[in-house]
């Protein structure tokens, strides 16, 4: 059986760093457990490459026996080259110890079109790295090239009605930059190969390279000596000057002096880290405390999004609401009143999201929420896809007020903070008797998820159970900054005397 050393993925993964060549090859076992996100990333890819074959239909799919046994791959691909196929997909080529699978081969004559297909909305440079392997690989197996290109999502695509995939999708041709790299590639293939027939572990020093342009698969084994309360965790600090401090011995907050440039913000969080006392603006507070009107409505909206927009009025990655909840209190000391609403998944989740919201939020008192940029910039585009609400739309962005803002701009800072404003920081500060860490559901990215499996989940249990997650998630949201607010409203303020 033809073997390999290197693939695509191993190459791409040794332009990043040596280490994680050497660890993906030889110490899969080191690697990090893979996270929700990252699952629903890899399918989203997955998904985009099946459904840009329609671009070229009518090909023939290549298909290994099993994961590592590509023999019968590099056959049918090889029969496919011989006898001129119109379209291939998934074609595997094998040079040199180097294996490639390329998404698309489109037959142009004696030559080939090739196309990587992205669902991204941009080419990147690790998009060019990507087509330049296979370009190197498949062309030294005498495959002549004639064009090489990468099929994208087009993020200016509106969808009316039907779903146009060739509007849906833009390809661009990235020849000249693929042919560009060849002159560096042969030496690459050559240094990575020897690389992992070492017997000991490349020494790479952590780096910008951990997280540059992906995060390792290795984060946690490489970065697992950092010390807690680490310069990283020092917040609107360059990356470059992180590393800077850390290789020069100032590896963790402690080790910070005055001699040190910092903001005003990274200076409040060193010196209260180091005293252990509290940052309490009370002025400041008063003066944002003096600019709610009750009745006040503490108000949280969750989203998903998807490449391929699914509604009318809708592009890629659209960030479309489908979940409400909202806390309401008449007045200081009355008593606490909850609304909520969770679209079904059966249809466009914007109107009957933004006619509940209507009728749940009257046309008086403040709306309070937490990053108002978000909520106000989804409101807006309800504005824009659906006019007929603006006049009541509009009347809710005027009332709306946000509660980041004396966290933002420390009038109130702990410790605990870790130098964030986000209100997963601010809240076990300031309430630690309300957490997310019991929820199945303790941030936006995983309600966002959790929603979009409902569009293919058939299950009614696991359907319930996700909705009542959902549920719990976002009520906690507000039910936070019901607690947040209360805890502001606590300080004593001293009247001047």
């Amino acid at each position: 059986m033809k073997k390999h050393l290197l693939s695509k993925s191993s190459y791409l993964k040794g332009k990043q760093c040596d280490k994680h060549l050497y660890l993906y090859v030889h110490k899969p076992e080191l690697k990090d457990p893979i996270t929700p996100m990252q699952q629903a990333v890899f399918k989203r890819g997955t998904n985009i490459g099946i459904l840009a074959q329609e671009l070229l239909p009518g090909g023939v799919v290549i298909k290994p026996d099993s994961f590592g046994n590509y023999e019968k791959a590099l056959g049918q691909t090889e029969s496919m080259i011989n006898i001129k196929m119109d379209v291939i997909y998934e074609a595997a080529f094998l040079y040199d110890e180097v294996i490639v699978f390329s998404d698309i081969v489109v037959n142009d004559g004696d030559k080939w079109k090739f196309y990587e297909v992205k669902s991204s909305t941009s080419i990147s440079d690790t998009n060019i790295t990507d087509a330049a392997i296979q370009y190197y690989v498949a062309g030294n197996c005498g495959v002549e090239i004639s064009d090489f290109s990468i099929i994208y999502i087009n993020n200016e695509y509106v969808r009316q009605g039907k779903l146009y995939i060739n509007e849906l999708f833009s390809i661009e041709s990235v020849m000249d930059l693929v042919v560009s790299e060849q002159q560096n590639l042969t030496g690459e293939v050559s240094r990575f190969k020897n690389l992992l027939k070492q017997s000991k572990v490349p020494e790479v020093k952590i780096g910008e390279q951990c997280t540059n342009p992906y995060t390792c698969a290795f984060y946690g084994h490489c970065w697992k000596y950092v010390p807690p309360n680490s310069v990283f965790e020092i917040s609107n600090m360059h990356l470059t000057k992180k590393f800077e401090l850390y290789n020069s011995g100032i590896k963790t907050i402690n080790d910070i002096n005055s001699e040190i440039s910092l903001s005003r913000n990274q200076r409040i969080q060193v010196e209260v880290f180091k005293s252990g006392d509290e940052i309490c603006d009370a002025n400041g507070i008063q003066d944002f405390l003096t600019d709610l009107n009750y009745p006040l409505y503490f108000m949280d909206f969750e989203t998903f999004q998807t490449a391929v927009p699914l509604y009318n009025n809708t592009k890629p990655y659209q960030q479309i609401p489908f979940q409400y909840s909202v806390h309401f209190k008449e007045y200081q000391t009355a008593e606490l009143n909850h609304f909520e609403f969770l679209a079904e998944s059966d249809g466009d989740t914007r109107i009957p999201f933004i006619e509940n919201l209507l009728k749940d939020i009257k046309a008086k008192g403040d709306i309070l929420v937490y990053n108002k940029a978000f909520e106000i910039t989804r409101l807006k585009e309800i504005i824009r896809d659906f006019p007929k609400y603006s006049e009541q739309v509009n009347s809710l962005i005027s009332r709306v007020k946000d509660l980041m803002y004396p966290f933002q701009k420390k009038l109130y800072y702990k410790r605990e903070m870790k130098g964030s404003h986000s209100i997963k920081n601010v809240l076990p500060a300031l309430v630690p008797s309300l957490s997310y860490d019991e929820l199945n559901i303790g941030e936006g990215s995983m309600a966002s998820l959790s929603f979009e499996q409902l569009l293919h989940e058939n299950d009614f249990i696991k359907i319930s159970e996700i909705r009542k997650d959902l549920l719990e998630y976002c009520k906690l949201d507000t039910f936070a900054m019901v607690k947040i607010l209360e805890f502001l409203e606590s300080i004593n303020f001293k009247k001047p005397q």
